[in-house]
């Protein structure tokens, strides 16, 4: 198997500032996505389903967490795919703010012998989703070897800025990935 090792090449979390990290949380639980191209680990606790909307995403959750991994068993184009999956919103186009804030966008490389574009912004919503009306969103699109993945993680902005802990958690759910090939 293959691993990202996004926590240790791109850490969402260290693209803020160079701030001391907590140490990353236990993953005790494994996961295999139904397709059986990779497995996950997340915390005790969280929830994975198919999305009701899209039954291509597998959604994760965790308190106000979310990680939304979207799987096809082809090769998209990198950079529309990258695109596509940053339009993976919380509530549909026309009850948010047009523009998006963002952190940084399209950071390229390769990780896991495959083209990666990672981006990560807030979007605002016209009415508070869980409680929340700016949510901070990341994409890191991973292409090759035959298949595509875009794995999507969701925070409340204000909890996300607040807790170096949030950042990590995200950071270590996402690093976790492995791939079959």
């Amino acid at each position: 198997m293959t691993a990202i090792l996004a926590v240790l090449l791109w850490p969402g979390a260290a693209w803020a500032g160079k701030k001391k990290l907590p140490p990353p949380p236990p993953l005790p639980v494994a996961h295999n996505h139904p397709s059986g191209a990779f497995t996950f680990r997340t915390p005790e606790g969280w929830t994975v389903a198919t999305s009701n909307d899209n039954p291509d995403i597998l959604e994760v959750k965790g308190g106000e967490l979310m990680v939304r991994f979207l799987y096809r068993p082809n090769e998209g184009g990198l950079d529309t795919t990258h695109v596509d999956c940053m339009l993976e919103r919380l509530a549909g186009p026309m009850v948010a703010e047009p523009q998006v804030k963002y952190e940084y966008d399209f950071r390229g490389g390769v990780l896991a012998d495959r083209g990666a574009l990672d981006s990560a912004f807030v979007v605002i919503y016209d009415a508070a989703i869980n409680g929340h009306r700016d949510w901070r969103q990341r994409n890191l699109t991973l292409v090759g070897k035959g298949e595509t993945i875009c794995i999507i993680t969701y925070a409340p902005a204000t909890v996300w800025k607040k807790s170096l802990e949030t950042q990590v958690l995200l950071d270590a759910v996402v690093g976790s990935v492995a791939f079959s090939k």
